[in-house]
C-alpha cells in the first residue's frame, strides 16, 4: 500500500511512503523450517501478486526474494518494488539491470524483457522457498555463472520437493520462453493445490505426507555444523539489483542430463514422490570461449 510521497530534505529525491513489513522479506523466512502446506500457500499469494501485475498490462522486470516482503500479522506475502529499480532510459545506459540467480537466459543474453521472464524468476523463488536455500549462494554471480545458465544450469532442487511441485518449477525456468506457462495458470494450478490439501486422499496430500518424512530425516541428520555451512554465503555472491552487461552468452538452451531424470511419470503408487536433483551432475563446468 503506497500512502504517498516524501522528498528528501538534502538531495531533494522523491521517496514513495509505503506499508513498514516487519516480517522483512522472503529470505527471512526461509530458516523457519515452515511445512509445506504453508510454503504452497506462500506460493500462491506470489504467484496471484505475479497475475494481478501481469492482468495489468505490467511486467515486474526485478522479480527476486528480495523484493516479497511478509506481513507476520497476517501470514501473507506481497510482492514490491514495482519497476522501481529499472534505468529511466535505456538508450542512456546501456545493459540490464537484476540479480543474476533470478534472471531469465534470455534476459542475460540482452532480449526483451517479458511475462514469461517473470516467470522464470518464479521458478527460482519457487525452488528458494521449497529448499530453504538461496540460489548459487556458494559461486561467484559473474560472468561465467551467466554462461552456465544459459548452457541449463540451475539451482538444486531439494529431495523433499513434491513432484507436482517439481514439475512447475521445471516448467517456469523453461530455457524457451514460449513453454513456460502464464501467472494466471500457475494461479489456478495452486489454488487447486490448495483446495485438495483438504482433502487427504489426494495427489498433492501425498506427496506432501510423503516429502514430509523425508525433511524430518533430513532434519535428523543435519549437525550443526553442516547447518552453518548452508548459511554461509560467497562473498562474490551478490543479491541487489545492479547494471550488468553481459557479451557472447550462448543461446540459451535445457540441459538435457537434467531433463532426462525427471521424465518418468510418478503416481502415488510409487515408494516417493519426491526427487533430488543436484545441479552439479551437470557436464556445464567446462571452459568456455569468450
Amino acid at each position: 500500500m503506497c500512502f504517498g510521497i516524501t522528498q528528501d530534505p538534502n538531495t531533494k529525491d522523491y521517496m514513495m511512503v509505503l506499508q513498514y513489513f516487519e516480517g522483512g522479506n522472503l529470505r527471512n523466512i526461509l530458516v523457519e523450517d515452515s511445512k509445506l502446506e504453508t510454503k504452497i500457500k506462500y506460493l500462491f499469494c506470489i504467484i496471484d501478486g505475479l497475475s494481478g501485475i501481469h492482468d495489468a498490462g505490467n511486467i515486474h522486470k526485478d522479480f527476486h526474494s528480495g523484493n516479497i516482503l511478509y506481513n507476520n500479522h497476517n501470514d501473507l506475502l506481497s510482492i514490491s518494488d514495482l519497476g522501481m529499480c529499472q534505468p529511466v532510459n535505456d538508450n542512456e545506459r546501456k545493459g540490464i539491470y537484476g540479480v543474476i540467480p533470478y534472471m531469465a537466459p534470455e534476459v542475460l543474453r540482452g532480449y526483451k524483457y517479458t511475462k514469461a521472464a517473470d516467470i522464470y524468476s518464479f521458478g527460482i523463488i519457487m525452488n528458494e522457498l521449497m529448499s530453504e536455500e538461496i540460489p548459487y549462494n556458494d559461486i561467484p554471480h559473474d560472468h561465467f555463472l551467466g554462461v552456465k545458465i544459459c548452457k541449463g544450469f540451475r539451482p538444486k532442487i531439494s529431495e523433499d520437493t513434491p513432484k507436482l511441485i517439481v514439475d512447475l518449477i521445471i516448467k517456469c525456468w523453461d530455457a524457451k520462453a514460449e513453454n513456460r506457462p502464464t501467472a494466471k495458470e500457475l494461479c489456478q494450478t495452486f489454488l487447486r493445490y490448495g483446495n485438495d490439501m483438504d482433502d487427504e486422499n489426494s495427489e498433492i496430500s501425498y506427496q506432501i505426507k510423503e516429502c514430509e518424512k523425508i525433511k524430518v530425516n533430513k532434519l535428523k541428520n543435519r549437525t550443526n555444523e553442516n547447518k552453518s555451512k548452508n548459511l554461509q554465503i560467497h562473498p562474490q555472491a551478490i543479491y541487489t539489483s545492479r547494471l550488468l552487461k553481459f557479451e557472447n552468452l550462448p543461446e540459451p538452451v535445457n540441459s538435457t542430463n537434467y531433463l532426462s531424470s525427471f521424465q518418468e511419470p510418478i503416481s502415488s503408487s510409487s515408494v516417493s514422490e519426491c526427487l533430488d536433483y543436484e545441479s552439479n551432475e551437470l557436464d556445464l563446468n567446462q571452459d568456455d570461449d569468450e
